[in-house]
């Protein structure tokens, strides 16, 4: 059962010159420790990708959980949500600390990243 989507609840419309999300490499860049180390604090139907964290809730069934809108907005800026997130706001360039001077002015994911993503995970529709 899909959440309610409130008016802030997420993000309708893709990203600003994005192509439609690509699951496959969406997947990669989930898998990916290097790139968007989500499995550092998310378990994910990922089976190859071992020593999966649990500081946060399973990407599993995401895609019953959430709509696209609203996986879009957590991945984009989860701090939208929840101020005190420890998760990183992948698109997001203003009001952000500790960043390390090659990143500043970027964003950890590019738009596309962020879109690939959230077609990966709106496929994840089995619950753990």
């Amino acid at each position: 059962m899909a959440s309610h989507a409130h008016a802030n609840d997420g993000i309708p419309a893709p990203l600003p010159g994005t192509t439609a999300g690509d699951p496959q490499r969406g997947r990669a860049i989930v898998a990916d420790r290097h790139v968007g180390l989500c499995l550092l604090c998310h378990t994910a139907p990922i089976p190859e990708g071992r020593f999966q964290g649990d500081l946060a809730p399973s990407l599993a069934g995401a895609g019953s959980r959430w709509t696209v809108p609203q996986l879009r907005l957590r991945i984009a800026d989860s701090s939208r949500l929840n101020p005190a997130t420890i998760m990183p706001s992948y698109y997001r360039t203003d009001g952000l600390t500790r960043v390390a001077q090659g990143y500043a002015g970027k964003t950890i994911l590019s738009a596309q990243q962020i879109e690939d993503v959230v077609a990966y995970l709106s496929t994840l529709k089995d619950t753990p």
